[in-house]
């Protein structure tokens, strides 16, 4: 099981933040069990304007598809709580998030069940995260334990933690 975070996301999202202003990049969220939180806080953050693209909350199954292209069949085969559904998600965010015919440079994407009950074969706790940029989409797989709460926190600090480690990955290279 993962632990559940001790920062709450705030230092990573604050590690986000300071590296993509470094890197004159942009990012855009796309939410379902974490329901806004990771957008709100990177914008937390003094100086996210001048990354942070948005955020969506597509927190019923439909939307995932109308607003961030997830396949309707991937969906009607899978369910939400999908690995594949989490990288067609962070993919999907970075298009929609595009100004001026350019996509933001980071996706970032949460999925997954946070209680009370499970959510068709998907157990409480099981949760996906992915992040999607120029070099690919890479999608995390969490069993995370505790209330409701606990679970949405943790799935938020750990998007943020798999992009902060995607981008110290990106500036050693």
């Amino acid at each position: 099981m993962t632990p559940t975070p001790r920062s709450g996301g705030a230092d990573a999202a604050a590690e986000v933040i300071r590296r993509l202003t470094a890197a004159h990049r942009t990012v855009a969220v796309a939410e379902s069990l974490t329901g806004g939180r990771v957008v709100s806080a990177l914008v937390d953050i003094p100086g996210a304007s001048a990354v942070v693209r948005g955020g969506v909350v597509a927190y019923a199954t439909p939307l995932k598809s109308s607003l961030l292209g997830v396949q309707a069949r991937l969906l009607d085969a899978r369910g939400p709580v999908d690995p594949d559904v989490a990288a067609a998600m962070a993919e999907g965010v970075r298009r929609a998030a595009a100004v001026e015919g350019a996509p933001a440079d980071v996706g970032l994407a949460t999925t997954g069940v946070a209680g009370p009950d499970a959510q068709d074969a998907a157990p409480v706790g099981l949760v996906f995260v992915a992040v999607a940029d120029d070099r690919g989409t890479e999608v995390r797989e969490l069993r995370l334990e505790g209330d409701r709460e606990a679970i949405r926190a943790a799935a938020a600090e750990a998007v943020l933690d798999l992009l902060v480690e995607r981008l110290v990955a990106a500036s050693k290279s």
